[in-house]
């Protein structure tokens, strides 16, 4: 077994282990946990075809941002009462082996014609993205412009969420 089958593998299986992990966990914060590790496995899938760019933007956007919203929300949000959640688990059991199943089901039964395609040498894109990012007659000013968008939608987020507490504490 070829280094890059093995690493294929390593990094399929912290993926879907991760997600695992986070539909099942009855702890929140564990599924944060274990979302953290399929995000990272991911991005390590990425790494394994070539796709540089996508592996970085990955562990940023998605291990860092996406996961720290994720827990300031479970911070703000207070936490459940007693629920039933006796539908819960079976519920979630479906949602995840289904789309499996539909895809190992059409994987396995398509013919097999003992030709592999043969993928090209991936070519580093990371510069050429940079370039065309910080270009000021490119998508610099857009790319600004969303940053500032997101950063007022989290500030207005946080200013609804403590005044909706402070508000109920007056009450």
């Amino acid at each position: 077994m070829n280094g890059e089958v093995l690493s294929f593998s390593l990094f399929s299986a912290l993926a879907v282990g991760g997600a695992g992990l986070a539909l099942f966990s009855k702890s929140a914060v564990r599924s944060a946990f274990a979302l953290l590790a399929s995000f990272l496995g991911v991005a390590g899938l990425y790494l394994v075809l070539g796709a540089d760019f996508l592996a970085v933007t990955q562990i940023l956007l998605y291990a860092g941002g996406i996961l720290v919203l994720y827990l300031f929300g479970l911070m703000l949000v207070p936490p459940e009462g007693d629920e039933p959640r006796a539908l819960r688990r079976p519920l979630a059991l479906v949602v995840a082996v289904a789309p499996v199943a539909v895809l190992l089901i059409g994987f396995l039964s398509r013919p097999s014609h003992g030709a592999r395609a043969v993928l090209a040498e991936p070519t580093e894109t990371v510069k050429e993205i940079g370039l065309a990012l910080l270009r000021p007659d490119g998508w610099l000013l857009p790319f600004e412009y969303a940053s500032i968008l997101l950063l007022a939608a989290l500030v207005g987020a946080v200013h609804l969420a403590r005044r909706s507490v402070s508000n109920e504490e007056a009450e």
